[in-house]
């Protein structure tokens, strides 16, 4: 990966996720000399150069020398941010990350600028074990769409949509499902010490069996519920802790979880897209 084959990218914010995809796209062979980061904070930049070697500014004007502009600010700040941007873009192409931001408003507040994708990935791409949905403005040339693919492929799997309103779905699947399995796993290292187990052997066996399960589905050809009926025998132990949790309603209070989310994600697109 190359700044010939992808661009030149410009981040504005250099957080967490900013971070994440900066070390992907190094692990990927892309040249840190290539990437400029805008970032406020002092120390943050010297982080950034330290353990990247990228270029860092807090100068806004340093994205008219960019292919590829990456907003990584937080929701609050975008609108104030797109106003100012709105004047300093050409043809570069505009990656949101800001989580519940909607591509129209952006456009809205730039001017009509309308060369946008907008994504949300999810925190495991800090290990470049992530998934992004993405949502390309129909103006996005072709180019762009590999370009931005390019990016987020290199912190994970993508997923591209054809109408932003399945953002919704997305924020609330995977934007907000590791903190529905980082639950999962609480809930199962508390039982494991509650039948004696140490801390240690509570931590070990939740978090393989986890990571066991996931890639056995991952790359069985069986649906979930058929590898979860397997393991299941008539009258066994797995039986038993199945039947608990059917009768304490656990799958139905999860898919309530996640559209809760999802509609809270909607109310959130409408809040903060207010002019």
């Amino acid at each position: 990966m190359t700044s010939q084959t992808v661009g030149k990218i410009c981040f504005i914010g250099g957080g967490n996720m900013a971070r994440a995809l900066i070390g992907g796209l190094k692990n990927n062979g892309y040249l840190m000399n290539d990437i400029n980061v805008i970032e406020p904070e002092a120390e943050k930049r010297a982080q950034l150069q330290a353990d990247f070697g990228v270029n860092v500014t807090e100068q806004l004007p340093s994205v008219t020398m960019a292919d590829i502009v990456v907003l990584a600010v937080k929701p609050q700040q975008l609108r104030d941010l797109s106003i100012f941007l709105g004047s300093l873009l050409q043809q570069q192409l505009l990656i949101s990350i800001a989580a519940g931001i909607r591509a129209q408003d952006i456009a809205r507040w730039l001017g009509g600028y309308q060369s946008i994708v907008r994504v949300m990935p999810n925190t495991p791409a800090q290990i470049q074990a992530g998934v992004s949905g993405l949502y390309a403005m129909p103006e996005v040339t072709e180019n762009q769409h590999t370009q931005a693919e390019t990016i987020m492929r290199a912190v994970g799997e993508v997923l591209w949509l054809d109408e932003e309103s399945k953002m919704d779905a997305v924020t609330a699947i995977s934007g907000s499902g590791p903190a529905y399995v980082f639950y999962f796993i609480e809930a199962m290292q508390q039982a494991a010490l509650e039948l004696g187990l140490t801390e240690e052997q509570a931590k070990t066996l939740s978090l393989e069996t986890f990571i066991g399960a996931s890639l056995l589905a991952a790359q069985s050809l069986e649906t979930p519920a058929t590898l979860r009926s397997q393991v299941t025998s008539k009258g066994g132990t797995t039986e038993q802790a199945i039947q608990t949790m059917e009768a304490a309603a656990v799958k139905s209070a999860i898919i309530k979880a996640a559209k809760a989310a999802a509609n809270r994600s909607q109310e959130l697109g409408d809040i903060l897209g207010k002019d």
